[in-house]
Formats: structure tokens, sequence, C-alpha cells
């Protein structure tokens, strides 16, 4: 087996609305609606569904949990230009830039928290 890619990746959140309005203000994601009104966030190729605490879709994780994400998204926009975004939308860098490795090179990373406390990774791939 070869796996080439990650098609999407579900979140368990607490308030629906208040994680599609930060995903589609402050990064730029879609809301997409799909499979009897199931709500997800569509970005390039990939996607993140959402599930709600207490309310998941089966099949789910064992424990799903809202917080308990770490996830990396590379941008093409400077990170400096993010960093003044995230300053005009009100949204706190919890760290950063740092200099960090991603999956194919040295990236310069800041942190940010979601509405559910997830930990969001955006960087630049720096040569």
């Amino acid at each position: 087996m070869k796996i080439d890619s990650i098609d999407h990746v579900v979140f368990t959140v607490r308030d629906l609305e208040r994680t599609c309005e930060f995903y589609k203000s402050v990064l730029g994601f879609e809301v997409v609606s799909f499979a009897g009104g199931r709500k997800g966030l569509q970005f390039g190729r990939q996607k993140l569904n959402l599930h709600v605490y207490g309310k998941e879709f089966e099949p789910k994780a064992l424990h799903p949990t809202p917080g308990s994400v770490d996830l990396c998204f590379i941008t093409s926009t400077p990170l400096e230009e993010v960093r003044r975004e995230l300053g005009e939308k009100g949204v706190p860098i919890e760290v950063g830039p740092v200099e960090k490795v991603g999956a194919v090179g040295k990236l310069l990373s800041m942190y940010v928290r979601d509405p559910d406390q997830n930990l969001i990774e955006i960087a630049n791939y720096v040569s």
C-alpha cells in the first residue's frame, strides 16, 4: 500500500457556527455542506469535516474531544503578513514565528488557537 495524501480530517467541536466563522474569517476556508446538512471547511484539495461534540457521526474516533487537535497549515502568504492579518482580526499569536521541521523541509511557524483551543500552526517553508 502507498498512501498519497490526506483527504480530510475530522474536528469535534462544541459550537459549529463559531468554528465555521473562525475558519472562514481568520483562515479563509470555505464553509461547505454535504451529506444531508453536515458541515466542512474546504481549503485547497483538503477538508476539515466537523462533528458536534455529543452528536458525532458514525463511525467516529473512540474518544472524540474538542480541543485535542494539533495541526499545521502551510501558507504561501509571508508570515509577517499573516501576523498583521491575525492582529487586525484580534487573534492572539500563542508562539512564533519559530523555526520547525515540516514533512518536506524547514518551516517558519506561528501558532494560534481556534474556538475549541485546538493548536493551529500556520507556516511557510523556507529554503
